[in-house]
């Protein structure tokens, strides 16, 4: 299977599944300084992302309709925590045929709407996450540009770097990040760094052959007078892990 282009693929941004999203705006906003971006409603659920100052973005899911939607499903199983990640692609159809070709379990593939074409990776497969593809035409007109009329005090800038994962071998890393998704890769740190150049969100994996594999925290780049929780947040379910900001830029030098 050859490599995509590295244009072709961009990562989009990381999503969280919650209860309820009235609690997320102190940590998310006021100490981390996000700005509510985009909200709107799902076949099943409400989404709200945030967005940082390097343009990367965190996206809240929360159940809405029926008790035996997919979502209340997924929370009664695992709680709060992460949910998936999601990269924009220029050809629905063509990226899933090849993840299939690759080996890949696709499911739950949605051609109905045009502006928002959507198909999923199973986790068994993708490295313990749900891997999202979407192919956006343009944005539908039903999306909010806020959520609860919030606003953020002034902050520090704070930069959401990407995804930390845990995996068993680099060889099935790369060939899931770097040759179907198209990533950067370098290694730095006893890390596996994978970057696409539009994007300004990262994953970044550790190799750990006795370890499930997963995602682990999320990267970002904060000064030091905010502190960060060391154990996995009550409400959001996921620990966040400090980067330094040198580091994270290297990845996309100015």
């Amino acid at each position: 299977m050859s490599q995509v282009s590295d244009t072709s693929v961009l990562l989009d941004h990381i999503a969280l599944a919650v209860p309820d999203d009235a609690e997320v705006g102190p940590l998310l906003g006021t100490k981390l300084g996000g700005r509510a971006a985009k909200a709107g409603p799902g076949r099943g659920f409400r989404f709200w992302q945030w967005e940082y100052a390097n343009g990367g973005r965190l996206e809240i899911l929360r159940p809405d309709g029926p008790p035996d939607g997919f979502l209340h499903r997924f929370l009664d199983r695992r709680g709060p925590g992460f949910h998936h990640v999601t990269f924009k692609v220029p050809d629905l159809q063509r990226a899933t045929k090849r993840a299939s070709d690759a080996g890949y379990e696709v499911v739950g593939v949605d051609l109905s709407d045009p502006t928002w074409k959507e198909a999923f990776l199973h986790p068994r497969r993708a490295g313990g996450i749900v891997v999202q593809f979407a192919e956006e035409h343009e944005e539908p007109d039903n999306l909010s540009r806020t959520h609860l009329a919030y606003r953020p005090p002034p902050r520090p800038e704070v930069e959401l770097v990407g995804l930390r994962m845990r995996a068993r071998d680099p060889e099935t890393a790369r060939a899931q990040w770097e040759t179907l998704l198209g990533a950067r890769c370098r290694e730095e740190a006893g890390l596996l760094l994978f970057h696409w150049p539009d994007s300004p969100l990262r994953i970044a994996v550790q190799i750990d052959a006795r370890a499930s594999e997963g995602p682990v925290a999320i990267e970002v780049s904060a000064p030091d007078s905010i502190d960060l929780p060391e154990a996995p947040d009550p409400v959001l379910g996921v620990r966040f892990t400090r980067v330094p900001r040198a580091a994270a830029t290297e990845d996309h030098p100015a």
